[in-house]
């Protein structure tokens, strides 16, 4: 199909809105298959596009404005390319999904290099396939965190491809129900997720930079996805984890970097699916309050060649069934390992054992924890471990730790 080119340069809307929805007007009339080139100026937004389409903005500051009511642009059709704009005020309405961008059942389009502000929803995905998202600054409305929208959304989305966003103060980026997509060198900072899975497999998070989150990134639901190369830093509150796992099975997680969280893995009843295996390899925990939080139960993950340091706790069980000495762990470093290695072959000549001492009182009881961290606690800790006045927890061993961080 030969592309033809409509260019808007009317006047009228180069500098104000005008009273008519022209780029609407210009949407309407162009045949399919068209490139619209928009130069600098503001255009109202509540357009939708029900045809195939590029829209091109041509300066620094082509704005499409939502006016504070509605979603700014709905997409409708496939084979749809918006590229260089920015899109601003959207509604504010949490049931109708009030976004900068919808986009519904559509395959083959393209959203990057926009800038999207005080839109509730950023880009809403809803049964996409084989598309792209990627160079887009996202950020939702000034709200309070529980009340914004999320920045991106993927909802049954297949084998899209979401690539170098930044999601700065909006709610959640959510994959759900959605398979095969590849999430790559994304950034996110002061969200509440900076990443949410559910009910979601085969899915690549690879080299994204989240911080200043509640949560980093959080699987549940789902399975055979791997994430690597990720650096997940300080999640902090009462609730802030790097990593969260919950009912997932066959996942890799490896060489990602988790550092100043309140919890740095959480795993919980994973793997889920009998005769599977989570993989945790070559990741580095480093300086959180727990570096391995397990919850119900939670056996058959392979824990190797990690680097564990500078945690206050390396491993923590706050469910009695929860069997973290029923995971296969080895060959990773723990700072604390009390052992030597007099063959200097660079693995400790006894096993890294871990137990729960006086921190089981903090651990099943809430009120207790308020002093979590404390000298009362640090004090009746070692004082257990030289003389145990209740029979301490064995959580876990590492059967072959390592001596040394570089291995």
């Amino acid at each position: 199909m030969k592309m033809k080119i409509f260019v808007l340069t009317l006047l009228s809307c180069l500098t104000t809105l005008s009273a008519n929805n022209i780029l609407q007007e210009a949407i309407d009339k162009a045949p399919s298959g068209s490139t619209l080139k928009l130069p600098t100026g503001v255009y109202k937004g509540n357009v939708i596009i029900n045809k195939p389409l590029a829209i091109i903005g041509q300066g620094e500051n082509v704005v499409i404005d939502g006016q504070n009511f509605g979603t700014v642009i709905t997409i409708t059709s496939s084979y749809v390319t918006l590229k260089n704009l920015k899109i601003i005020n959207s509604g504010d309405r949490h049931e109708k999904l009030d976004a900068a961008i919808s986009v519904v059942k559509s395959t083959q389009s393209e959203i990057s290099h926009c800038v999207i502000k005080d839109c509730l929803f950023g880009i809403d995905l809803q049964m996409v396939t084989n598309s792209i998202v990627s160079d887009n600054n996202i950020s939702s409305k000034n709200l309070e965190l529980g009340l914004r929208g999320d920045g991106l959304r993927l909802w049954y989305s297949n084998d899209n491809i979401v690539r170098h966003n930044s999601l700065i103060k909006s709610r959640d980026m959510v994959v759900w129900y959605s398979h095969g997509n590849t999430i790559i060198d994304n950034y996110g900072k002061y969200n509440r997720y900076s990443l949410h899975f559910m009910y979601a497999g085969k899915n690549l998070i690879k080299n994204n930079v989240y911080e200043l989150n509640s949560v980093g990134i959080f699987f549940m639901y789902s399975q055979d996805s791997v994430a690597i190369g990720n650096i997940i830093k300080s999640s902090q509150g009462a609730t802030g984890m790097g990593i969260g796992l919950k009912d997932v099975s066959n996942f890799t997680i490896k060489d990602n970097t988790v550092i100043y969280c309140a919890q740095g893995l959480y795993i919980d009843r994973s793997p889920f699916e009998p005769d599977t295996h989570n993989w945790i390899e070559n990741n580095k925990i480093l300086y959180n309050a727990e570096a391995m939080h397990f919850h119900s139960l939670s056996e058959n993950n392979i824990i190797k060649n990690n680097i564990v340091a500078g945690n206050i706790e390396d491993i923590v069980n706050d469910s009695r069934g929860s069997k973290t000495n029923e995971n296969e762990i080895a060959l990773n470093y723990w700072d604390n390992y009390e052992g030597f290695d007099n063959n200097h072959d660079g693995i400790g000549d006894t096993p890294h054992k871990v137990y729960q001492y006086a921190d089981q009182l903090w651990m099943y009881d809430s009120d207790v924890k308020f002093f979590y961290g404390s000298p009362v606690i640090s004090l009746l800790n070692f004082l257990a471990k030289l003389a145990p006045f209740t029979k301490p927890l064995f959580l876990m061993q590492d059967t072959q730790p390592r001596v040394n961080k570089t291995f």
